[in-house]
């Protein structure tokens, strides 16, 4: 990291007004107009900008990103003195975000003349260059040099330097179009670099005994299949089994038994005897004895409906949880934010056009709030989760839904916003069919046809909506301008925990009691980031985020 360049700037007020012109890095326009910030929560420091909005940052490892005013930002050197260079030595930057060294001396030469000679036609760049190097110790670098550093800092953009609008949490546009891997390219390099390890006999201990790399591995079987890899899938079959039932397992019970090697067919049952979930997703598997084109035809009829040979047809969530797996968190996340901007601009031009919002972004909402949550970013899933929440139709959905909007929104401090949705969720329980209703206690027994909050008070869904009641009034009660909604908001707790089943009643109960001594400290103040229970034992085995699959559900066999 080198700021040797800004630091001349503000102490040298002449260098300062020949860097702001002609070569428009004006450290007095270093305010960008609108809060932003780094998706990956890194520091961002606005230095300055220049006549057309747009602003000059350093990033915490010294990184200068540029942000138009536009909704475009791009890595545009490794340091202020770095950027200062392309600047400097390319006045008309702008205009080269498309070249990259691979264009050639010939072309990025004649590109720089002419956008040169048509700034000379107002005014002179060449002596208040000389002296802004010499001024600030820049080299002398060819166009062909800068446009190097330049093409190389922008493809450093994403996703360590990903933009967003701090309010709303949607991501800057890439300043330039150059390709880029595939998100698959970059989470399997390292699974192809193992399965090759693999191959050539070596490291099999060490890769299977690694779930992290032992997943890529099996992926990259997938991708690149070979008649000699049976062994190697067998070993990696035998050690992915420990892990329960997960994509990978069964990606790797279906390269063995592609196979179709009789012998295979004990080994298979074994692993699917393993506990309860294997047995369930291993289903349909033939039983030992079984001839190998049955084990073949099972197995074929698997990899045509889950699996494939192109890593371009996978799930995006396939990938960004590999990615996490390994640690590369931001490259996720970024991928992640990117397909939720895609939503939300296409449920925003369905509201602009008068249309309704379509039922199948449900599934990738529903699967975006959870990878976000387990990368940690609530500020995200709370996106997600707002635009999940219109498309639920069943009552018990839209409360589900409304139960998880209202924890995010307390745990990212929002509870205002957490105590409108409690009441939006005790209008359902009132009027599962969507009538006014009364928010108070709720039965669920309208005379409508939505049956299906019948008898919410007997399952852990009840228990969990008490729970996350009394968790927001515990957290708002720290803001006094909130006082007489946290009192309402404590009121409608007690009237629900009132109608639920002994037990869930109970067990509320002793937990509110417990975590009511525990949150508050020797001040008297509360606890404000207290989580609802995710432990408590009714009557079924719900899971309050888990949307339709809260509901009750029949008791399942033990294990083996």
């Amino acid at each position: 990291m080198s700021d040797h360049a800004l630091r001349l700037l503000r102490e040298q007020p002449h260098l300062a007004e020949l860097a702001a012109f002609p070569f428009n890095f004006d450290l007095i326009r270093a305010d960008h107009g609108e809060a932003v910030r780094l998706a990956s929560g890194g520091p961002l420091e606005a230095v300055a900008g220049d006549d057309t909005g747009g602003t000059y940052f350093v990033c915490g490892d010294g990184s200068v990103l540029y942000a138009d005013s536009e909704g475009s930002a791009g890595i545009i050197g490794n340091s202020v003195d770095e950027a200062l260079e392309v600047l400097v030595g390319l006045p008309g930057w702008h205009d080269y975000l498309g070249l990259a060294p691979a264009d050639g001396e010939e072309k990025i030469r004649a590109a720089v003349a002419e956008t040169e000679e048509e700034i000379r036609e107002y005014h002179g760049i060449d002596d208040e260059r000389t002296e802004l190097r010499a001024g600030l110790g820049l080299p002398e670098r060819s166009p062909v040099e800068l446009i190097g550093l330049l093409h190389a800092a922008l493809l450093r953009t994403e996703p360590d330097f990903l933009l967003l609008n701090a309010e709303e949490g949607g991501a800057h546009d890439l300043l330039d179009r150059h390709p880029r891997p595939a998100l698959w390219e970059t989470v399997l390099a390292r699974g192809r670099t193992d399965l090759t390890l693999l191959r050539e006999g070596s490291a099999w201990d060490e890769v299977a005994g690694d779930r992290a790399r032992r997943a890529l591995a099996l992926r990259a079987a997938q991708f690149d299949r070979r008649e000699g890899d049976l062994p190697l899938l067998r070993h990696l079959l035998r050690h992915e089994a420990e892990a329960s039932m997960t994509d990978e397992l069964r990606l790797a019970a279906v390269l063995v038994g592609l196979h179709g090697c009789a012998e295979d067919l004990p080994l298979l049952y074994e692993v699917r005897e393993t506990d309860y979930d294997t047995w369930c997703g291993l289903g349909g598997m033939p039983e030992p004895g079984a001839d190998p084109a049955e084990l073949r035809g099972w197995a074929r009829d698997l990899d045509d409906s889950l699996f494939g040979t192109d890593p371009a047809d996978e799930p995006l969530f396939t990938w960004t949880g590999l990615a996490h797996e390994q640690g590369l968190v931001e490259l996720a996340r970024a991928a992640l934010i990117r397909r939720l901007d895609d939503i939300d601009f296409r449920v925003y031009c369905d509201a602009r056009d008068g249309k309704a919002m379509e039922r199948r972004d449900a599934s990738p909402l529903g699967s975006l709030v959870h990878e976000f949550e387990q990368l940690g970013d609530t500020f995200q899933a709370l996106r997600a989760q707002r635009l999940y929440v219109p498309l639920q139709t069943r009552a018990w959905d839209r409360v589900s839904a409304l139960l998880r909007l209202a924890r995010l929104e307390r745990e990212e401090g929002r509870f205002g916003a957490a105590i409108r949705t409690l009441a939006s969720l005790r209008d359902t329980l009132a009027e599962p069919d969507g009538g006014a209703g009364d928010s108070g206690s709720g039965s669920g027994s309208g005379s409508g046809s939505d049956k299906s909050l019948g008898h919410w008070q007997r399952t852990n869904l009840g228990a969990y909506i008490v729970e996350e009641h009394y968790a927001v009034a515990r957290t708002a009660a720290t803001d006094t301008a909130l006082a007489d909604e946290v009192r309402a908001v404590t009121v409608a707790a007690g009237e629900l925990l009132a109608g639920l089943s002994g037990t869930a009643r109970a067990n509320v109960e002793r937990h509110h009691a417990g975590t009511a001594d525990t949150h508050t400290d020797t001040h008297g103040t509360t606890d404000t980031h207290t989580d609802s229970p995710t432990d408590i034992h009714t009557d079924t085995g719900a899971n309050p985020d888990a949307g339709v699959s809260a509901e009750p559900t029949p008791p399942q066999p033990s294990a083996g």
